[in-house]
């Protein structure tokens, strides 16, 4: 059974790779609006074909040359999304595709094609991904993809998306796993209540205990908290001992200032302890 899903991880480019990405970001969008005003007044008295579009869009890009900074092929996933888009509001799933405002909107570059990624591991947490006309770009590595001989006809990633997230960019991975099919359940079929005192109590009268990991987690946790605790203390006395040795001794007035006020003193002949006696 095929299984589709998506990957996010951070990209780290640096200036020349940044400056590219955001280039080819706005000429997606500057695609985007043009393929939608030239599709809007071109079907007011007929239904556009996807083929007519394309023959725009390739003369669009040999008209303009900024908008060629953005690759052929990301400007084949523009068409085909806009596409896309006008189909689901045909079908009733979703609005009509509309202008896209400059900082209205989130910047995005389709790289349709797995093959020309070239994801490349090189550390434990670092790999590398190729971007067309930018070069290899370092991302954060935080899930095993299907890359190298780990890849096949049935698990390697088919494409990958580069979006503008408001702490940078991002590259979304399309992976596609085999993965096996559930067995079906041949018994007959039950209710489950779930409890504390009885984890799980089913429709048939019988119930189900706590296994014995579950004493052996609770054991760790509490051993845990009682670490962090004693750390949490030994750091504080640690902090302590700093303060006052940086201070140095205190003097008699600082000692006198720490202790707590004495009662006033009511005119009685012995003056209060903390009040110097009366000379001769």
């Amino acid at each position: 059974m095929k299984r589709e899903r998506g990957h996010k991880a951070r990209l780290y480019p640096d200036s020349d790779q940044l400056s590219a990405l955001e280039d080819q970001g706005h000429a997606s969008r500057a695609m985007w609006n043009l393929l939608h005003d030239w599709w809007t007044m071109a079907s007011e008295n007929r239904r556009v074909q996807l083929k007519e579009a394309d023959q725009a869009i390739r003369q669009a890009r040999k008209d303009i040359d900024w908008l060629s900074d953005l690759p052929a092929q990301a400007a084949q996933a523009v068409l085909k999304t806009y596409f896309r888009a006008w189909g689901n509001y045909w079908e009733g799933r979703a609005k009509a595709p509309t202008f896209k405002a400059r900082f209205r909107s989130r910047m995005a570059i389709d790289v349709p094609q797995g093959r020309d990624l070239g994801i490349r591991r090189i550390t434990r947490r670092w790999g590398v991904v190729k971007v067309p006309k930018v070069g290899m770009i370092r991302f954060r590595w935080t899930k095993d993809l299907p890359v190298g001989k780990h890849t096949d006809v049935k698990n390697k990633v088919t494409g990958a998306r580069l979006v503008r997230e408001a702490n940078g960019w991002h590259v979304v991975f399309r992976v596609r796993t085999e993965t096996k099919e559930l067995a079906p359940q041949l018994g007959p079929g039950v209710g489950i209540d779930r409890g504390v005192a009885k984890p799980l109590a089913l429709s048939d009268g019988s119930f189900r205990e706590h296994d014995p990991w579950l004493s052996r987690l609770s054991r760790n946790v509490c051993a845990d908290w009682r670490r962090q605790r004693h750390v949490r203390s030994t750091l504080a006395s640690a902090v302590r001992e700093h303060r006052t040795v940086s201070s140095g001794p205190m003097t008699r007035s600082q000692a006198c200032a720490r202790e707590p006020s004495a009662a006033p003193w009511t005119g009685s002949t012995r003056p209060p302890p903390d009040l110097p006696r009366p000379s001769a």
